[in-house]
């Protein structure tokens, strides 16, 4: 079998598994603005002068890409650090869930905008903000974006 049928989701391999796509994600969710997002081997110094860890730029981007899927204990404990996520978050589906609808909502937060909003909506009663988030679910499928998934509670229905 080869590495990419392991890594691409035959069972057994675990520890393997989505390891590229989770450090992608970290990446995007750090540095949103591809234009504006350091190379890789500027990545690994940021790592570096941050963490005191070591790892090259061609490693990281190996990483990142699924190109090698062999990284050591230090390497993820430093990843992890750096991220501000629990090593757990690349190898445990329910803690990469976890940190990923965080890292969501961290992103989304970033916008002026969707934080007014939600400031703003604080207090409402739970009909007026189901109204709003009706409405919110309406302008996303009017301008074709996907549905948003979140963590709280389905709204009440009355």
């Amino acid at each position: 079998m080869s590495a990419n049928a392991s890594a691409s989701g035959q069972p057994g391999r675990p520890l393997v598994r989505k390891f590229d796509q989770r450090l992608s994600e970290l990446i995007t969710a750090i540095y949103p603005d591809e234009r504006k997002r350091p190379g890789y081997a500027r990545l690994a110094k940021e790592i570096r002068e941050t963490t005191g860890g070591t790892i090259s730029g061609t490693y990281l981007w190996e990483l990142a890409t699924g190109k090698k899927r062999n990284v050591t204990l230090e390497q993820l404990d430093v990843l992890a650090e750096f991220f501000g996520v629990p090593p757990e978050y690349f190898i445990s589906e329910e803690v990469a869930e976890r940190v990923g609808s965080q890292l969501r909502l961290a992103t989304a937060l970033r916008d002026a905008r969707v934080r007014n909003l939600a400031l703003r909506a604080q207090g409402l009663s739970p009909a007026t903000l189901d109204a709003v988030l009706a409405i919110v679910n309406e302008a996303r499928k009017v301008q074709n974006l996907s549905s948003v998934h979140d963590d709280g509670p389905p709204p009440a229905r009355s």
